[in-house]
């Protein structure tokens, strides 16, 4: 099982970590919501807990819980600037159905 992540995705994390100051990477899960079912979750991480699997690129760590890595699995997570918006988008091979907002999927 593995997730991976851009050159430009790497290059943001790193930034904010360092505007942060702290923290070793960032998490990436999944929680139930949305009209599809589940949602990706992101947020700093100090320190992973024993059942986490850290995966890491170029010095930067994506920690993923058990639960959410079976969702995960050959996920690539990217960095895009389209005009004046900017975010993280998620290339997921297990996706069988987004809603039509895309804030959530099913698989």
């Amino acid at each position: 099982m593995a997730i991976s992540m851009t050159e430009a995705a790497e290059a943001h994390i790193q930034s904010q970590l360092a505007k942060r100051g702290n923290g070793i990477g960032i998490r990436v899960g999944v929680k139930t919501a949305g009209c599809s079912g589940l949602a990706y979750v992101l947020e700093f991480v100090d320190s992973a807990e024993a059942e986490d699997t850290v995966f890491e690129q170029n010095g930067v760590k994506l920690v993923v819980d058990p639960k959410s890595l079976v969702y995960l699995d050959g996920t690539q997570l990217d960095f895009v600037k389209e005009g004046l918006n900017e975010g993280f988008t998620f290339t997921n091979p297990n996706v069988k159905n987004e809603c039509g907002c895309g804030e959530s999927f099913h698989v």
